[in-house]
């Protein structure tokens, strides 16, 4: 008859996989007095559980084979014989499946991946479960909210570490101490203590004695092997030794014909007293080289290098071998009542001009000071620039979306005959149309100043013209179209070669000699080839953003500002990295300018300084640049957090102009 087994189980029996999906049974109430949980059903559970008492372990015995292997064979694994263990059929799963629908106890059972088998939980086991699933510890014995004992209880407590200093008394011995230590003191004079003797080590030991048998050297562990004594000394080995161990000539002569490993390492000889025995030749010259090697070891000598901390700075040249340079304010061009954004020198170095965000721009005679010409744009002047050509007095002008060009009206008849010519629209002429169908550009008529007006869909920042005069580009950093235009005045006509560009253009300069055109961006410098169109050099500033870039007069050097306060110098014809960067301002840098004809070159910020350096380059190819900081020009005062603005120089002269938020022009010279 089956033993009767009221939900008990042994652990042995039915193993479960190690991974069970509980989640299709969060829906059942899993207590074991609930549904189907009750006394007869659990019962014939044990019943079948009692005939599977022999399984100790899983059938399968594939180990950590994945069973993913098996998919699409016919067996799940091997049993510990190594037979095959075939899987349920699909017709049987089916069956199986239809069966359980209407068994009350199928919620019991689940399905085990490993050994391909169903399996149904005890009561034990759906107990476990359930207390899992409601966040509880698996064990219904444990109380997860014992009691907490107090240990450290006492009666009058107060706090439970004493804030009280530690007594002065567990400093100085008790009295009871000092009368154990006198008791002790005189029981070892009267000798009822003694102690034990130290050991006394002999002073000699046996030179040729064989001590393989003492007590000292009787280890624990492995048996102890002595070292070899050297051979007793032989009649033979004395300075006087017997007639009979002295070897005659002839004997001596046999030696020498015996082979080296068979010929006798000492030939006694005689002698009539100690003192005549020779010592080792080399033993005084060989112990005199040990002390020297003992004395000099830890003594090297070090060869120490005298360096004056002057000699480790660059040689530079005086700076009055470097005059002239600009160095005091000469002349101060005061009319503008906001701040001078922009300056701009023409050729022959009589005209300056200025831009302001006072909406005005203003034409003034350098060696006077006197203000020619007042023009009222209605808007705030960004950038201007002076037409190169002395023949074509023709002055661009940035203000928002647009682009002016004015005729200044100097020059002869002719030439103006010709400017007014160049300053002509007959009808508003729309180029570069993008893929909206909305033009980009377009020239009209501007007949306020007798000029024309380049409207683009952004604001444009800046302007430059080509050496030729007829060709000039303008950046427009904003919007969708982030470029850099190409126009021709003669022609009216616009083009975006740089349509590919990456990045936010900042600034865009000529090359003095060549058809190139370098392009700056926040971080990079483009150098691009007019006539192949494309890149040519690609120049990694390593700043956090550029301000301004200027190219050398000879087109091999470029120099770069930054809004952090470097400047970055590049040799064209070398690497894409700076040769030099130099930190000389505390502040952004809002302009950078070579002179055209002397090794000059300034940079101007806004801490209200400007910085002059000379520079020199050489035709050696093998010399690199000499820089040299010459002076830090001063005057400007701070308006609205900004200082100076933009620095330009003469053409012709050493001078420097300076342009200022403070709404002052000044001239710098030497």
């Amino acid at each position: 008859m089956a033993k009767e087994n009221h939900g008990e189980v042994s652990p042995d029996e039915a193993p479960l996989s190690d991974s069970i999906d509980t989640s299709e049974y969060e829906s059942y109430s899993l207590d074991g007095d609930e549904e189907g949980g009750d006394d007869g059903e659990i019962r014939k559970s044990g019943e079948e559980s009692d005939s599977s008492e022999d399984e100790v372990a899983p059938r399968n015995t594939v180990g950590e084979v994945p069973l993913e292997w098996y998919k699409d064979e016919e067996h799940i694994g091997y049993d510990i014989v190594g037979k095959k263990i075939k899987k349920q059929s699909r017709k049987d799963r089916i069956e199986t499946f239809l069966a359980g629908a209407d068994d009350s106890k199928n919620w019991r059972k689940i399905y085990d991946e490993y050994n391909d088998e169903e399996v149904e939980l005890t009561k034990e086991e759906t107990k476990l479960i359930s207390r899992l699933l409601r966040g509880k510890t698996p064990h219904g014995g444990v109380d997860p909210y014992a009691p907490y004992v107090d240990w450290f209880e006492w009666d009058d407590k107060g706090h439970p570490l004493s804030n009280a200093p530690e007594p002065k008394r567990r400093f100085i011995p008790s009295k009871w101490e000092q009368k154990k230590v006198v008791q002790y003191v005189r029981a070892i004079r009267k000798g009822l203590i003694k102690f034990d003797k130290p050991k006394e080590e002999p002073n000699v030991y046996l030179l040729w004695g064989d001590d393989s048998n003492a007590a000292d050297n009787k280890r624990p562990g492995l048996s102890y092997i002595p070292a070899p004594k050297p051979k007793l000394a032989g009649h033979e080995e004395s300075y006087n030794p017997s007639v009979e161990f002295i070897p005659t000539q002839e004997e001596v002569n046999s030696y020498q014909l015996m082979y080296e490993e068979d010929r006798p390492k000492f030939i006694p000889r005689r002698f009539e007293s100690l003192r005549s025995v020779p010592a080792y030749e080399n033993a005084l010259k060989e112990g005199f080289e040990r002390c020297l090697d003992l004395y000099l070891c830890p003594r090297t000598r070090k060869k120490r290098i005298n360096i004056d901390p002057e000699s480790l700075k660059p040689k530079l040249p005086s700076r009055k071998d470097l005059k002239p340079y600009p160095s005091t304010c000469y002349l101060e061009y005061i009319g503008h009542s906001g701040p001078v954004k922009s300056l701009s020198i023409e050729t022959s170095g009589q005209w300056l001009a200025s831009g302001s965000t006072d909406g005005t721009v203003r034409v003034w005679e350098v060696e006077t000071g006197r203000c020619l010409k007042v023009w009222d744009v209605g808007e705030a002047v960004q950038h201007i620039a002076w037409n190169p050509l002395p023949e074509l007095p023709i002055l661009a002008v940035c203000m928002g979306h647009d682009v002016l060009f004015l005729n200044m009206g100097l020059g002869d008849a002719e030439q103006q005959m010709k400017v007014k010519e160049l300053l002509h629209v007959g009808e508003s002429i729309s180029e570069d149309e993008t893929s909206d169908g909305k033009s980009t550009v377009s020239w009209v008529q501007y007949d306020k100043h007798d000029g024309i007006r380049l409207k683009h869909l952004k604001s444009v920042s800046s302007i430059e013209w080509h050496r030729k005069g007829d060709y000039f580009t303008t950046v427009v950093p904003t919007g969708d179209t982030r470029a850099v235009l190409m126009h021709q005045l003669s022609k009216k006509i616009t083009n975006s070669p740089f349509k590919k560009l990456q990045g936010i253009p900042l600034s865009a300069v000529f090359h003095p000699k060549l058809s190139m055109c370098f392009i700056a961006t926040r971080k990079f410098v483009r150098v691009y080839d007019l006539l192949k169109g494309k890149i040519t050099k690609k120049l990694e500033t390593g700043v956090r953003e550029v301000s301004s870039i200027s190219l050398h007069p000879s087109g091999d050097h470029l120099i770069v500002g930054s809004k952090e306060g470097k400047l970055c110098w590049f040799d064209l014809d070398s690497t894409s990295k700076p040769y030099k960067t130099l930190k000389a301002h505390p502040k952004d840098i809002t302009n950078v300018s070579f002179h055209r004809s002397y090794p000059l070159f300034a940079s101007s910020s806004e801490d209200c300084t400007a910085y002059v350096f000379h520079s020199t380059i050489y035709s050696d190819l093998n010399k690199y640049p000499l820089i040299v900081p010459l002076e830090i020009l001063r005057g400007h005062t701070n308006s609205n957090g900004g200082g100076v603005l933009d620095c330009k120089f003469h053409p012709r002269q050493p001078w420097l102009f300076t342009a200022g938020a403070d709404s002052v022009i000044k001239l710098y010279c030497h």
